[in-house]
C-alpha cells in the first residue's frame, strides 16, 4: 500500500446532499480521512427531499444521530392522513393513511424497526449529517467546485477551483465519491452509463409560509393532492400542498408543460398558484421561493470506474414519488463506506468494491421504476370521476357529483374510486420497497437450497428473515440492566459480527481466531445470553436458524453468511467462518 503521506485523503467526497453528507459521517466514523467538498457556500437551501424512513432512521442509529434527526423532524403521527382533495378550502375526495400509521400497516411497521419514520426535510437534514462528520474528523469545504479528475493505478488526482478566492488546485485521494446529484459532473467524467430517459415533464416548487392550520390540523398529513383545472404536476394533474414545518411552512409542487418554454416565475406569479391550490385569496402569504425541475427515469447500470464511484441522485434519478430519494442515496453510502474502509486498511481485498454495483445498482434500478410508476398510477383516480388531467372546474364539480349520486352509476363510480384510491399504497404504503432490500454480490455467501418465497405482496408488505443477502431481522431483546435493546443494536459499527444463540459457544473461539489470522474486528454477540436475552421470544421466532447456529452480519446490518450445520468442534466452526469471512473479504 501507498503511503499515507503521498495522499491528501484517503476519500474525497463531492456533493454535501444525504449521499455525500453521510459518506463523509460514515468514512469520519470508521477512522478514514475524508474530505468533502461542495460547490455552495451552504447546504441545502430548499427543503427537498423529507420522507425518512425505518431503514435510513437505522442507519442513523448505528451512527448515533437518530436522537438529534428524531427530535429535527416531525413524527409519523403528524405524517399519515394524506388528503385529495379540490383545495384545501374545497372538497375532499379521500384520504389514504400513509407511511404505516393506518390500523392495518402501523403493526408491520411497528414489528419491523426499533425507528419510527418521520418527516425530516432536507433543510435539518444535510446539517446534522455534514457538523457530525466534521465533528468526527471529517474535512469540510465549502465554496469547492469539483472540475475534473485523473485516475492512475495507486490513486485519483482531483482538480478543484475556490470559489472565493479564484483559485484552481488538486487534491490527491485513494479514492473519489462522486455525490454531486443528478447532473453529476463526476458521473459524467468517468462516463457512467445512464440508462432509461430524462426530462419527461416539467415542475416547479415554490416554497412559502402561511398559517394553514384551521385547514389541515384535524387531518394531519405530509401530503395534500389538489386536483385543480390545469394541473399539470409533470403529467399528474395534480398539484400538492407538502407540509415542511406543521403547519405553517410549506413546499408546493406544480407543474408545466414541459414541450413550451419554461414559464417565468415571480412572486406574484407564485401567489396566485399558491392561494389557488389553498382555495382561498385572502390568507396572508410569504413567498420564500420558486425554482423549476425536470420529472426523471433514469439510472445508472454500473455505479463506478476505477477508483472512482458514484451515490444517490447521481446514479439514480427519479420524480420524488414514494419518498425514497434521499433514502436510498443514504443507504447507497453505507453500503459503500465500510467496504471502502475495509480496503483502505488492507483488511479486504480490492475486489470487494465491486461489490457495490452489483448490490446497489439493482436497487437504483427499481426505486426509479417505482417512483415513476407511482407517479402515472394517479390516472385511475381520474378515470373514476371521468375526468382528464387537465379539466375545468364544471367538469371537476360534475364528475364529483356524478360520483356521489345515489344511483347504479354514482355506485360503480365510488366503487372505482375506492380502487384506485387504494391502488396508492405502492406509494404511501410500500413497506416492502423501503426494507425488502436483498443483496446478491461475492459480500453475501448464499444458501443452497430454494429461492425465498414471499407470503406477502413484496413491495407493500416487509418479509423478515435471516437468509444472507437480506437485513438483519429486528427483534427486542433486554441487556443486563433490564433496559431494551434491538438485535440491531448488537452489530454494525463499522465492524463484522458473528451472531450465534446461547448453545453456540464453540463460535466464540473460532470467531476469535479468526479476528486473530485476518486481522479484522470481529466481534461475538450470544444473543439470548449475557447482556442481550430474548426476554420476549422475538429472536427465537424470527431468528430462522438453530440457537447453535450463527449469522455473520457485515457492518452495514446485512447477513453475509449463516451456517447450516453445527460444527463438530471448534476447529470445524473456525475452518468454516474462516472460509467465509475470505469469500466476503475477497482475501
Amino acid at each position: 500500500m501507498e503511503s499515507t503521506h503521498a495522499y491528501d485523503t484517503d476519500v474525497l467526497v463531492v456533493g454535501s446532499g444525504p449521499a455525500g453528507g453521510s459518506a463523509a459521517l460514515l468514512l469520519a466514523t470508521y477512522g478514514i480521512r475524508t474530505l468533502l467538498v461542495t460547490k455552495y457556500g451552504w447546504l441545502a437551501n430548499t427543503p427537498r427531499a423529507h420522507i425518512t424512513n425505518q431503514r435510513t432512521m437505522e442507519v442513523l442509529r448505528d451512527l448515533g444521530v437518530d436522537a438529534e434527526a428524531a427530535a429535527a423532524g416531525s413524527p409519523a403521527d403528524l405524517m399519515g392522513d394524506t388528503v385529495l382533495c379540490t383545495a384545501l378550502t374545497g372538497e375532499e375526495i379521500g384520504r389514504i393513511r400513509s407511511w404505516g400509521t393506518g390500523p392495518h400497516t402501523a403493526t408491520e411497521y411497528g414489528a419491523a424497526s426499533p425507528t419510527q419514520m418521520i418527516d425530516l426535510p432536507q433543510t435539518y437534514l444535510e446539517p446534522i449529517l455534514v457538523k457530525s462528520a466534521a465533528a468526527r474528523g471529517a474535512k469540510v469545504r465549502f465554496d469547492t467546485e469539483f472540475l475534473d479528475l485523473e485516475q492512475d493505478a495507486d490513486g485519483v488526482t482531483a482538480r478543484l477551483r475556490d470559489r472565493v478566492r479564484g483559485d484552481e488546485f488538486t487534491v490527491r485521494a485513494r479514492y473519489v465519491i462522486g455525490a454531486d446529484g443528478s447532473r453529476s459532473r463526476v458521473a459524467e467524467q468517468i462516463g457512467l452509463p445512464i440508462a432509461g430517459q430524462s426530462g419527461k415533464a416539467g415542475s416547479m416548487n415554490i416554497t412559502f409560509k402561511a398559517d394553514l392550520s384551521r385547514y389541515v390540523a384535524h387531518r394531519p398529513s405530509v401530503l395534500y393532492w389538489v386536483l385543480r383545472p390545469g394541473a399539470h404536476m409533470g403529467g399528474i394533474g395534480m398539484g400538492l400542498v407538502r407540509m415542511v414545518r406543521p403547519w405553517n411552512e410549506w413546499l408546493l409542487v406544480w407543474g408545466y408543460d414541459i414541450d413550451q418554454p419554461p414559464p417565468q416565475m415571480d412572486e406574484a406569479t407564485a401567489r396566485d398558484i399558491v392561494h389557488d391550490l389553498i382555495g382561498a385569496r385572502d390568507i396572508p402569504v410569504e413567498i420564500t421561493s420558486s425554482s423549476l425541475w425536470t420529472v426523471n427515469h433514469s439510472y445508472a447500470t454500473t455505479y463506478s470506474a476505477g477508483r472512482v464511484f458514484c451515490a444517490g441522485d447521481a446514479v439514480h434519478r427519479h420524480p420524488p414519488s414514494n419518498g425514497l430519494g434521499s433514502n436510498t442515496s443514504i443507504q447507497d453510502s453505507y453500503n459503500l463506506a465500510w467496504k471502502l474502509a475495509m480496503v483502505i486498511r488492507g483488511q479486504a481485498g480490492p475486489g470487494l468494491l465491486d461489490t457495490y454495483t452489483a448490490e446497489r445498482a439493482p436497487v437504483g434500478k427499481q426505486i426509479v421504476d417505482r417512483a415513476n410508476l407511482s407517479r402515472d398510477q394517479f390516472g385511475p383516480i381520474f378515470q373514476a370521476l371521468g375526468l382528464d388531467g387537465y379539466s375545468a372546474d364544471d367538469d371537476i364539480a360534475n364528475g364529483l357529483a356524478a360520483c356521489r349520486s345515489e344511483t347504479a352509476d354514482g355506485s360503480k363510480r365510488r366503487q372505482a374510486l375506492e380502487e384506485a384510491i387504494q391502488l396508492k399504497n405502492y406509494e404511501f404504503n410500500a413497506h416492502g420497497v423501503e426494507m425488502n432490500q436483498r443483496y446478491v454480490s461475492s459480500a453475501v455467501v448464499q444458501d443452497a437450497g430454494p429461492a425465498e418465497v414471499w407470503t406477502g405482496d413484496p413491495e407493500l408488505n416487509h418479509q423478515p428473515t435471516t437468509r444472507p443477502g437480506a437485513k438483519l431481522p429486528h427483534a427486542w431483546l433486554v441487556d443486563n440492566d433490564g433496559h431494551r435493546l434491538s438485535t440491531l443494536d448488537v452489530v454494525g459499527k463499522g465492524t463484522f459480527t458473528l451472531v450465534t444463540g446461547p448453545s453456540g459457544g464453540v463460535w466464540g473461539a473460532a470467531a476469535a481466531a479468526c479476528e486473530s489470522a485476518l486481522g479484522v474486528p470481529l466481534k461475538y454477540a450470544r444473543i439470548g445470553g449475557e447482556n442481550s436475552r430474548d426476554a420476549y421470544g422475538e429472536w427465537r421466532r424470527v431468528s430462522e436458524v438453530a440457537e447453535d447456529a450463527c449469522l455473520l452480519v457485515r457492518p452495514d446490518g446485512y447477513i453475509a453468511w449463516r451456517s447450516s450445520t453445527t460444527p463438530e468442534d471448534e476447529s470445524a466452526a473456525e475452518a468454516e467462518l474462516l472460509g467465509a469471512l475470505r469469500t466476503v473479504l475477497q482475501r
